[in-house]
Parts: structure tokens; sequence; C-alpha cells
């Protein structure tokens, strides 16, 4: 499956890494799909960035949390993505101990400030449904933006503690085998800890609060069919199909994202997160995927994306009143 050719990252150093360049049909294939994925990813969040950014009918308090978690992906997208494809076709670290670990650092507060972005989204809607009369007095745009600041805030605060307690923020800290490596090596306990606070917790938040809005909207379904002709109860009835689609892609692109990671992760005692093994590799790209399809489905299912992404790739933004273009007229 591969053809590995034996270097060595520093050929003047002693304690040199042997460089594994790898170039088998597999790696060619995850590399060339990694690099798609990635730019795709990029490119649909910067869309959903300049959508929310640009025209002021999106300035409201459910699209700021979009918007957090399209940074988010956005960087996932345009930073970690070709850390990590580079990592698959070239297995030296040239950039020191005190990179790597900051690499590790950006990796983790992305990753959790995307998910933290998904928790808010999956509160905001559960208020917006059972609450629809006073949501726009309790969910205002400062409130929110308070919300995604302390969302990241704790991303980072919770990378930075996980870290430490792993031994490896401080460069001294570091344990690597050999000159050109960049290996984060963690504590078997501090994976449940991880497992608990980064998966269990949120996926269940996450699940509970659909769950209620999906049930919300059925008793509303069939209050509105009680009152309404056989024409109306098709109409009905179709809107309440698409929203258990919406909702059941939701929770099962989330879980198919992370279960099988967690899965791995927990069947070792000190597990790497730099593992050189292809289904590894899979396991943890399949967390980046999520970040690739999260503007699919909080953004491109919205009519007003699609619209606004009209006005944007035929550059009608630029045009003096483009941000205050009616985006919901046309649906």
């Amino acid at each position: 499956m591969e053809n590995l050719t034996v270097q060595y990252c520093f050929p003047d150093n002693n304690s040199s890494c042997r460089k594994e360049v790898r170039t088998g049909p597999a790696y060619i294939f995850l590399v060339i799909f990694f690099s798609c994925v990635s730019a795709c990813t990029v490119f649909l969040n910067l869309l959903v960035i300049i959508s929310i950014s640009h025209f002021k009918q999106l300035h409201t308090p459910t699209n700021l949390l979009i918007l957090s978690l399209a940074v988010a992906d956005l960087l996932v997208g345009l930073i970690v993505m070709p850390v990590k494809t580079m990592e698959l076709i070239d297995s030296c670290w040239y950039l020191g101990k005190v990179a790597c670990i900051i690499s590790e650092i950006i990796t983790g507060l992305l990753m959790f400030a995307s998910l933290c972005s998904l928790v808010f989204i999956a509160v905001d809607r559960y208020i917006a449904v059972n609450d629809p009369l006073l949501y726009s007095s309790r969910i205002t745009v400062c409130k929110m933006s308070v919300c995604i600041v302390l969302g990241w805030s704790f991303s980072l605060f919770y990378n930075v503690i996980y870290f430490y307690f792993n031994d490896h923020l401080l460069p001294s800290q570091i344990y690597i085998r050999c000159y050109g490596e960049c290996v984060v090596f963690l504590k078997h306990s501090w994976l449940v800890i991880d497992l608990v606070i980064f998966f269990l917790v949120p996926c269940s938040v996450i699940m509970v609060l659909y769950s209620i809005i999906f049930n919300v909207a059925r008793r509303q379904a069939k209050a509105v069919r009680a009152v309404m002709n056989i024409v109306s109860q098709k109409v009905t009835s179709t809107s309440e199909t698409k929203a258990a689609k919406s909702l059941g892609i939701v929770i099962f692109v989330y879980l198919a994202c992370w279960i099988p990671y967690y899965v791995s992760s927990l069947s070792v005692e000190i597990t790497s997160l730099t593992s050189l093994s292809v289904v590894w590799t899979v396991f943890t790209w399949l967390m980046f995927i999520n970040s690739f399809v999260n503007p699919l489905i909080y953004a491109i299912f919205y009519p007003w994306f699609r619209q606004s992404a009209k006005y944007i790739l035929t550059c009608r933004i630029v045009e003096s009143s483009s941000s205050t273009f009616d985006l919901y007229r046309e649906h």
C-alpha cells in the first residue's frame, strides 16, 4: 500500500529522526482528497463570513453564532488542515518544540471553539422554539457576543490546562525521541476527561435540545392541522418532514465525525496525536471534515445564504448599496 523512502530530517544532526516520504497510492489519494477538503472548507466558510459581515439584514444573534462557527472552521481549513496534510506527506517537524506545542494548542482551540458554537446554536434554537414571543428580548446581539467571547476564552483556557497537565506546555517538558519530531503523548486519564468534556457533554446537550425542538415542532404542527384544511395539512406535513431531516442530518454528521476518533483513542493507554497509521489519520480527519460540513448544514440550507452567495460570486457586493439588499424578499 505504501512505499517508504528512508532519509533523515536533519542529515547534519546525529540525533535526527528518520524522514519518511510516503509515496504509496493510499497516501497520494489522501493528500489530494484532504487538500480539496481544505480548499472547500476555506471557500465555504469565507462565503458565510462575508455574507453575515457585509449584509446588515443578517446582523442577528443567531447569525452571530453561525459567524463564530464559520471563523473557527475557516481557521481549521486555513491552518490545521494544511499542517496535517504536510505531516501526512513528510513525517519530519522542522519548526521546533515551541511551534509544535503551539500548533497542537491552536488545533484544540479551533476544534473546541467550533464545538462550543454548535452547542450555542442548539441552545439558541431551543429558546427560539420554546419561547418565541420573548426570544427577541432575552437573546440580543450584545448578550450573544458575550457568549461567543466566553466560549472562545473557555476553549483556550481548557486547552492550556489540558496540555499543562499532560506535561507539554513548556518546551523543556516536551519529550521527543529524536530531533525533528512533533509527537504529543496524552495520559489515559486525560483522554477520559477529554472524552467527557469534549464529546459526551456537548453531544448530550445537542441531542437533548434538538430532540426537544423536534417534539415541540411536531406539537405545533398537530395544532395547525387541527384548525387548517386538508391542503394546509399537506404543507405542514411537508415542513415537519423537512425539519426532521434537518435535525437528523445535524445529529448524524456530528456523531459520525467525532465517535471514531474517541473510540480509537481510548483503545491504547498512551496515545499520540500524530500517529502515522492510515486508519488513525482518517479518524482524526473526520473531525476536521466536520468544519467542512458545518457551513453546508447551518448556512447553505438557508435561502438567505444562497442569495448572498450569488451576490458575492457575481461581485454585486461592490455596489454602494449592497449591504442593504433584501435577501429574503425573493423567497
